[in-house]
């Protein structure tokens, strides 16, 4: 079954929640409240929960390691998911530093620039690599997902390079939209779109 992307996005934010919950020593958690801790509705907790054929203890509320577990068993691949970061300076860098661990089955393994001063350096870790050894790294690691964090200038040469390797599934962090082929999934997130967009609304709240 190919759920939407939306309830995608929240399955992902609703585990992100309750390991934290969890962290804290709490067992159980009813969809109203964790409802309220993502500003939605326990109606749209209910349904999204219905799709994973998970139900709760009416008096308990839903088993919070239960349900990581059942979000996981969807969202997650069987097997480990080698990802590389496409350009390491600042934010390259951040993202590597903060995502690696962070995920049993999505592991950052390499990354790649053109800039020499970074090839052969590591990153929490993580190797980089010179870009035009990017299709023979990504055979040799098994990379199937890129994250793109370039500059613009450089954001669809990165990803016809990544493409061209054989990676299927690119997070693009520029601000310059990429077309793609369809045999390759592909989410971009911008974040000047999106620092604009609470702006705005902020704006419109002090007008109230």
């Amino acid at each position: 079954m190919k759920l939407p992307e939306k309830t995608i996005e929240r399955l992902s934010q609703y585990r992100r929640t309750l390991l934290n919950c969890l962290s804290r020593g709490e067992t159980h958690i009813f969809s109203h409240e964790l409802a309220a801790l993502l500003n939605i509705t326990a109606v749209q907790v209910r349904r999204d929960i219905m799709f994973l054929g998970y139900t709760s203890i009416q008096r308990k509320g839903y088993n919070i390691q239960e349900m990581i577990s059942v979000i996981g068993n969807l969202l997650d691949n069987k097997e480990v998911m080698n990802v590389a970061v496409i350009g390491i300076g600042h934010f390259g860098t951040a993202i590597t530093t903060y995502f690696k661990g962070k995920r049993a089955k999505l592991d950052i393994v390499a990354a790649f620039d053109v800039d020499p001063e970074k090839i052969g350096q590591t990153v929490a870790g993580v190797s980089c690599y010179p870009l035009d050894q990017l299709k023979e790294v990504v055979r040799n690691l098994n990379i199937s997902i890129a994250i793109i964090t370039v500059p613009p200038e450089h954001a669809i040469d990165a990803a016809d390079k990544i493409v061209s390797a054989g990676i299927r599934g690119i997070l693009n962090f520029t601000t310059v939209p990429l077309n793609v082929n369809a045999q390759v999934y592909l989410e971009e997130y911008d974040m000047v779109t999106s620092l604009e967009k609470v702006a705005y609304f902020t704006k419109k709240m002090k007008d109230k």
